[in-house]
Order: structure tokens, then C-alpha cells, then sequence
């Protein structure tokens, strides 16, 4: 696949493009998202409110582009749902996409990655969100794009890219899948209560621990050297799938991103439920660090 972030410049200077794109790695149709998030995840840096960037379209997982009939937070929706209101929003089966969210690059991976889960891999991520396209010196709008016309996108939800609780379970009961959980290290080894209310302490069984802050450096992803060094460090076996967990699938999708950026191509997935589902459900067994 291709690179999967683009820098404020490169995206500035696409906006800027009237002449032939066929040198540029973006190409025609472009359809830039927000895809920020209101909840507050652990660690994010402050959010921007009231600005975003010039043509930008909202992309809200967490209350339009999710399975409304589940009391779990934004799972995947339905193919029809999704394809319907990507449509509404103007997308098109030939659209370059850019997410961003607007604290740096917290919600926007999981956008992306919704994106991938429909087969369109011709989507990035603006590394650094809405902050780094500040503090590049490009304007800002006050108001998304007005209506646009109805878009072609036809996705097809892609095997695997989100499994459930039952999938998960036979990976972690068989070890035939690497399952990393990018909550922080005191949440794994059950030192603190889960945030939200009525979840048990612990980790999935034959899960290894890679907080997600770990491979952010001031709201963007470290260098491709350092995210090798920081897998490096893991307990992994390199010739099975990988699947990412976190507290309610957000977080996973950014060390997802960091895994690809490192140069891992095999299978990979998330989990969608995550921490939300399995720490609710007594039938699902957890693990407790002893130290």
C-alpha cells in the first residue's frame, strides 16, 4: 500500500494544484475529513475547536458512521449504512481521501483504517492533524464544506480488518494471532480501575502491551526507525496476523498505523469492541499481571 500519512505540506500544495496531477501522489477527486472526536482520550492533546481546514468534511464515527444498534461506543457499521452516507457526503469510488482530527493524530487513524476496512486504500492521514496544519501557517475555515453532490462509493467491508469478541478469544486461546492492546501499561497490568464504569481489571490472555503513546511524539507518529526499535522490543511472532485492541477501538488504530509504518504487511485487524466489550462480559477471561 502506499505511504499512509501526508504532511501539511504536501496537502497544502495538492489544494493548491490546477494543473495535471500524474507526478503527485495524490490524485484527482480530493475529499479532505474531519474526523475528530468529542470523547477525551487518555493523554490527547488539547483539541482545537471551531476551526478546521478549508473544504474540509465532518466524518463523525462516533454518532453517524457506526452500528446505532449497540450500546457499545462507535463500532463498525453496517456495509449498506456505510456506503449510504459516505454518498450523502460526496464521496466518490475514485476519491483521494485525507482524515485528520483536531488534537494531532488520535482519531483520525481509526478513520482511515474504516476506510481500508471498505477496500479503499486510496486514504491518508494528515500526520499531526489540525495542530501541524496550524503550525505550518495554513488558513482555516470556520464552517465545513456546504452540501455536495451525491457520491458513487461503493465499499466492500474487507475480511478480518474489525473482528469481534469470539474471533478474538480463538486467537488468544490458540496464540495463532499476535494481539497487542494499546491501553497504557498501569491499565494492562490492572494497577488502575478502567475509566469507564462496570469493566473489569486485566488484559486479554496472550496479549502484549503497547501503549499508544508510546509511538507519538507530540501528537505525530515517531520516525519509521523508532517505530522498528519500539516493535522490536515486543514479544511477537513476526509469521502471525496481527490484531490491535485498546479501550474502545480508537487508540488500536494507531498502533496499527505505527506496525504499517514499521514495515509490517501481514494480516492485520481490530478488534472492535476492545476493552468496552471484554472487560464488560463476564464469560470472556482475563489475564492480571503478577508481579
Amino acid at each position: 500500500m502506499n505511504q499512509p500519512l501526508i504532511s501539511p505540506e504536501q496537502l497544502q500544495q495538492r489544494l493548491l494544484e490546477n494543473h495535471s496531477l500524474e507526478s503527485h501522489p495524490l490524485k484527482s477527486d480530493l475529499i479532505i475529513l474531519d474526523a475528530s472526536i468529542e470523547f477525551q482520550i487518555p493523554s490527547e492533546s488539547e483539541k482545537i475547536k471551531g476551526q478546521m481546514i478549508p473544504g474540509a468534511i465532518r466524518f463523525d464515527y462516533d454518532k453517524d458512521f457506526c452500528n446505532k444498534h449497540t450500546l457499545l461506543p462507535h463500532m463498525f457499521p453496517t456495509e449498506n449504512h456505510f456506503n449510504a452516507r459516505a454518498q450523502e457526503i460526496g464521496i466518490n469510488q475514485d476519491s483521494t481521501i485525507v482524515v485528520y482530527d483536531n488534537s494531532g493524530t488520535f482519531a483520525s487513524p481509526r478513520a482511515w483504517w474504516m476506510f481500508m476496512a471498505m477496500g479503499h486504500n486510496n486514504v491518508y492521514i494528515l500526520d499531526g492533524g489540525l495542530p501541524a496544519w496550524i503550525e505550518a501557517g495554513y488558513a482555516t475555515d470556520t464552517n465545513y464544506k456546504a452540501d455536495a453532490p451525491i457520491g458513487n462509493f461503493e465499499g466492500k467491508i474487507q475480511d478480518n480488518y474489525f473482528v469481534n469478541a469470539q474471533q478474538t478469544q480463538s486467537y488468544s486461546d490458540n496464540k495463532s494471532a499476535n494481539i497487542l492492546d494499546a491501553r497504557s501499561q498501569a491499565r494492562f497490568d490492572s494497577e488502575v480501575p478502567e475509566p469507564r464504569e462496570g469493566l473489569r481489571s486485566g488484559h486479554i490472555p496472550n496479549s502484549v502491551c503497547l501503549p499508544f503513546a508510546q509511538v507519538l511524539n507530540a501528537g505525530k507518529l515517531k520516525s519509521k526507525n523508532e517505530l522498528i526499535d519500539i516493535f522490536s522490543t515486543l514479544d511477537l511472532n513476526p509469521s502471525q496476523p496481527m490484531f490491535f485492541s485498546c479501550g474502545s477501538g480508537v487508540t488500536a488504530c494507531i498502533i496499527l498505523l505505527a506496525a504499517k509504518l514499521a514495515g509490517y504487511s501481514g494480516e492485520m485487524g481490530v478488534y472492535d469492541g476492545s476493552w468496552t466489550e471484554w472487560g464488560a462480559n463476564e464469560q470472556l477471561p482475563i489475564a492480571v499481571t503478577h508481579k
